[in-house]
């Protein structure tokens, strides 16, 4: 349990519509020399992960709250002339520590501009470097007139991993194409089943998606072919194709990932997906980007760039611009007598 005198503070933002709480002040104590190790011991000490529970759920928080903690950059891992990270995270969310986030990232980008934690001049654009238990991770934010103005998250390999795969449910029999982006997508068009990318059919796709993943990790075949810790369909993504704007692909998304859970803004792994296999299909020309909405209505802008050192034949990286907001500032201190006060989740 955490102590009854402990008071958490919190600056809170959201990157199209997914919700990040910042902690500022108040955050456990996590031993480690990276935010890798730090990310371990969370995990495994109940007495920290009392305080994910604590600020996430309800009635703090809610089953799709994500957070992080602050602490100074990676002191181990790296060559002796590599220069520094401005500061590492470590991210948390209902269910547990993701080694990477890159609604996250985005935001914490902002965050270290806006709050002055990293130094930007008025107009121009500042790279925020971040290690994260994934690695490092690189938020470019751009500021005009002193008001920030757009984020740049790079993303590493987005590459196609197979195309129409063949899934049955009980009721439907259709395919999915796979791509990597940090994790394992299944990307599908939502009108398969009748449905569109829009709320009013976001309890239906949030189980359809819950279903579709299940039966995929049920296979034998759903396997990363170099990190096991990657095995596995992460999300299934369901999309409307909106035809082309004067830049290129406009579409609609929505991921679903974990037990049905909706990813309220674009997504900037799915993203990364959708843009792999626009790439290889040959509908995403040179120099044209990628129009991505979420189930919300905000947007990222997506181009794709070359990697010749990568081994994957089809393998490309992934420029994703967003802006993330402000929404509040918190602070959460504990009362002895709440009985709720590690909190409940009833989804």
């Amino acid at each position: 349990m955490i102590s009854p005198a402990i008071a958490v503070s919190t600056v809170d933002y959201h990157t199209g519509g997914q919700p990040i709480r910042i902690v500022v002040d108040g955050a456990p104590v996590i031993p480690g020399a990276t935010a890798a190790e730090r990310r371990h011991h969370a995990l495994n000490t109940p007495q920290i992960d009392a305080f994910r529970t604590f600020l996430c759920w309800e009635p703090r928080g809610h089953a799709d709250m994500y957070g992080c903690y602050l602490f100074p950059a990676d002191t181990e891992g790296f060559p002796a002339d590599t220069e520094s990270a401005d500061f590492s995270a470590v991210f948390f969310h209902a269910d547990g520590y993701p080694p990477s986030c890159g609604h996250g990232t985005m935001a914490l980008g902002v965050f270290a501009v806006e709050s002055g934690m990293v130094d930007a001049p008025d107009d121009g654009v500042t790279t925020v470097t971040i290690d994260v238990p994934a690695g490092r991770a690189i938020a470019r934010v751009r500021k005009a007139g002193g008001v920030v103005t757009g984020v740049w998250l790079d993303k590493g390999a987005s590459y196609p991993v197979a195309l129409a795969v063949p899934v049955r449910l009980e009721t439907d029999s259709f395919v999915v194409d796979l791509a990597f982006s940090g994790a394992l997508f299944a990307c599908v068009p939502a009108d398969a089943f009748g449905l569109s990318v829009e709320p009013k059919h976001a309890a239906s796709l949030a189980e359809l998606g819950q279903e579709i993943r299940t039966v995929l990790n049920e296979g034998a075949t759903e396997r990363h072919p170099h990190d096991e810790r990657l095995d596995g369909v992460f999300g299934v993504v369901f999309y409307d194709d909106l035809g082309d704007t004067e830049n290129g692909p406009h579409q609609r998304i929505v991921n679903v990932f974990n037990n049905g859970w909706i990813d309220r803004s674009p997504c900037g792994s799915a993203t990364g997906a959708r843009l792999a296999l626009l790439a290889q299909s040959g509908r995403l020309a040179a120099g044209s980007q990628l129009m991505q909405e979420s189930i919300v209505g905000t947007r990222f802008t997506a181009r794709a760039l070359p990697l010749p050192l990568d081994p994957h034949p089809h393998a490309i990286g992934a420029e994703i611009e967003g802006l993330a907001h402000r929404t509040g500032e918190h602070v959460f201190p504990l009362d002895p007598r709440d009985p709720l006060a590690s909190g409940f989740l009833l989804r």
